[in-house]
């Protein structure tokens, strides 16, 4: 049963909080800090969302309801316990994956859900597993046709990874030249289809990957392509617009976020040399600053002060945005290095930032001014984003290695090397003291996806 209880306290706790910062008011000068002098922000459990009482059909101390997790920042719920030493042949159940794709995991109640893309079909699904067994529940084809002809090879048709709400699944794929978001209940049947505009990448025909976020009751998708690019936010419950903000034409790939900062939620998104936040709750936009690369895959991530972002094209940077806390102040550069988190995002913990970088060297800075702690030589290539969960970091890297280190500032303690796969692009996702793991074995027509359940 769910600890119906303890997330009762949650919800509580944050409407105490966090009052008054659902309004959705927001300022009419876009470049200055939504903030009240000497405003700081306001501390949230680490694992959970400020909307978590939008959400009252799930339990967020065992779901692991959308990309990066239930807190949007890669961290489990500090209840969560998942295993570090993990063998194949004593995981609690393994289930064949049909077709290829990059969708994490996505957890809720007792089912798992991914997205996949039978590429020589051209056919998008959906798939939905027991939680408990593995058995495989169902499947609903969203989509028939319609493939672009070229993609990036470290790229799928099914890279986005769904979000849940307890109620209904949502999924943005691109097919038809367009971007198209499709809700389904959690037996599979289609609620309810939006067209989100045209989408034909021509510069750089390298797919989509963003996966769509959830707040409170709006789900909000990107698509930014060489071609009229925008965020849209659509209502849950039956697809209907609500706003649009267009942004520049540029071929990004990073999945916005939401961060509680500065006294109120933001919605951030890197790409195009800025880092840039809006009103979630309408669209307009509060900041932007200077910083990381055009192009981006990574999720940004923040602290009580900053925002952290890395980009890998045309130059490698990580950078860190100083917040400010006066009303005056606007954002400005803090720090920055010459190393990229290209395709996966980062992860602060405890005052320090941790990147995997696509090379598999594994940095930890100073989250106030990136001040090099250490760096530790893993094998890379890497993909995947990292998670935090147990006291401990989880990192893979495409050749199926999963490494489980423990966090600390002075030295890069290394728990377990684990081998799981022999390709893994997909990140984790913890759901309670459960660890999902979306990984390939074999080559070319060999080649089966497997989804794992470790406890």
């Amino acid at each position: 049963m769910r600890n119906k209880m303890l997330q009762t306290i949650v919800w509580m706790w944050l409407a105490s909080m966090c009052s008054g910062c659902f309004d959705g008011s927001a300022t009419e000068q876009a470049e200055e800090v939504v903030a009240q002098p000497g405003a700081v922000a306001e501390p949230l459990p680490l694992g959970l969302p400020s909307d978590a009482a939008s959400f009252p059909k799930l339990d967020l101390t065992r779901d692991w309801p959308w990309w990066r997790g239930p807190g949007r920042d890669g961290h489990a719920p500090a209840t969560a316990k998942p295993p570090t030493q993990l063998d194949v042949a004593r995981a609690k159940w393994q289930a064949p994956v049909p077709g290829r794709g990059h969708s994490s995991p996505t957890v809720v109640g007792d089912q798992v859900f991914l997205l996949t893309a039978l590429e020589a079909e051209q056919r998008h699904l959906v798939l939905a597993f027991d939680r408990q067994t593995g058995q495989a529940q169902w499947q609903t084809e969203i989509n028939s046709g319609g493939f672009p002809a070229r993609n990036h090879p470290k790229n799928t048709e099914a890279s986005p990874t769904l979000a849940c709400d307890g109620e209904r699944l949502y999924v943005a794929v691109y097919h038809h030249d367009r971007l198209e978001l499709t809700a389904l209940n959690l037996t599979g049947e289609v609620a309810w289809r939006a067209d989100a505009g045209k989408y034909r990448p021509t510069m750089y025909e390298y797919g989509y990957a963003a996966s769509p976020v959830l707040y409170q009751d709006l789900v909000i998708v990107v698509a930014e392509y060489d071609g009229p690019s925008s965020l849209q936010a659509f209502r849950r419950t039956d697809g209907q617009p609500v706003w649009k903000t267009e942004r520049a034409a540029n071929i990004s790939f990073s999945s916005p976020t939401i961060a509680h900062l500065q006294g109120r939620d933001q919605l951030l998104i890197s790409g195009n040399q800025k880092i840039v936040s809006y009103d979630p709750a309408n669209g307009q936009q509060l900041w932007e600053a200077a910083g990381a690369a055009t192009a981006t895959c990574g999720t940004a991530v923040w602290d009580s002060q900053r925002v952290f972002a890395s980009g890998g094209y045309p130059q490698n940077e990580t950078v860190a945005i100083e917040l400010g806390a006066g009303a005056d102040q606007r954002p400005r550069a803090n720090w920055s290095v010459n190393q990229k988190c290209y395709e996966q995002s980062m992860i602060v913990i405890d005052g320090y930032v941790y990147a995997l970088t696509d090379g598999g060297i594994l940095y930890c800075w100073r989250a106030t001014d990136g001040q090099e702690m250490w760096k530790q030589r893993f094998r890379g290539p890497v993909s995947a984003s990292p998670i935090y969960a147990g006291g401990h970091l989880y990192c893979a890297n495409e050749g199926g290695n999963l490494y489980v280190i423990r966090p600390n500032p002075e030295a890069c303690e290394v728990v377990a090397e684990n081998q799981i796969g022999t390709d893994s692009f997909p990140s984790p996702a913890v759901a309670g003291n459960q660890l999902f793991l979306r990984v390939a074995t074999g080559s070319r027509q060999q080649r089966q996806e497997v989804l794992y359940c470790f406890e």
